[in-house]
This record gives C-alpha cells, sequence and structure tokens, in this order.
C-alpha cells in the first residue's frame, strides 16, 4: 500500500513557475514507476509525465519543454517543475504511482493522490 500527498500548488500568472512535490509513503518507493495527471475543468483526467523505476521519462507533447519531472528516492519524493506556464495548464494535478502497465496511461497506476489545484491567470 502506498499513499501519496501532492503540495505546492497556487496561483501563478502567466509565465510563471511552480513546482509540485508529491510524498510517498512506505519503503518500496523506488520501485514503482511514477507519473503526474491533470484534470483540467469540464475535461477529463490527462497524462502529464511520469518517471520509471530505472529513470527513464515520458511527457506529453503540450508539456514538453517547459514542466520536468523528477524523483528523489531517498526522501520518498517526486516532483513537477513548472516553468512558463500557460492559462490551458490549469488544471488539477495529480501524482499516482505503479508496478505494470504503460507509464503514460491511467490504468497503468494502482495509487492515486487527492490532488493539488494549479490556476494560470492570463
Amino acid at each position: 500500500q502506498v499513499q501519496l500527498v501532492e503540495s505546492g500548488g497556487g496561483l501563478v500568472q502567466a509565465g510563471g513557475s511552480l513546482r509540485l512535490s508529491c510524498a510517498a509513503s512506505g519503503r518500496t518507493f523506488s520501485s514503482y514507476a511514477m507519473g503526474w495527471f491533470r484534470r483540467p475543468p469540464g475535461k477529463e483526467r490527462e497524462f502529464v509525465a511520469a518517471i520509471s523505476w530505472s529513470g527513464g521519462i515520458y511527457y506529453a507533447d503540450s508539456v514538453k519543454g517547459r514542466l520536468t519531472i523528477s524523483r528523489d528516492n531517498a526522501k520518498n519524493t517526486l516532483y513537477l517543475q513548472m516553468n512558463s506556464l500557460k492559462p490551458e495548464d490549469t488544471a488539477v494535478y495529480y501524482c499516482a504511482a505503479g508496478v505494470t502497465g504503460s507509464p503514460t496511461s491511467r490504468g497503468g497506476y494502482d495509487y492515486w493522490g487527492l490532488g493539488t489545484q494549479v490556476t494560470v491567470s492570463s
């Protein structure tokens, strides 16, 4: 069982930056693939970025070059550095952990956090 708690969301102007964190419980954090998903207002939850247990990294095309995913296995923490933010990045951002399955698919994850709100004003 893994519990995930996101933090770092907030209100920022377009062009600004935020860093999201996801604190994970448990002693097997390093063996999980970790991902960030988001749910924009009125839309379905969508893939943002993922990092495998071996360090492989994946990004949605819409965030490449602006968002950076990283993990610190010693601290059981996942990060998402968000730069050059746009109004269309406004969403609830969720952290997820999984063992098997596609790292870019919602179905590839077994555990989810409750989310943190990111709002980008124009």
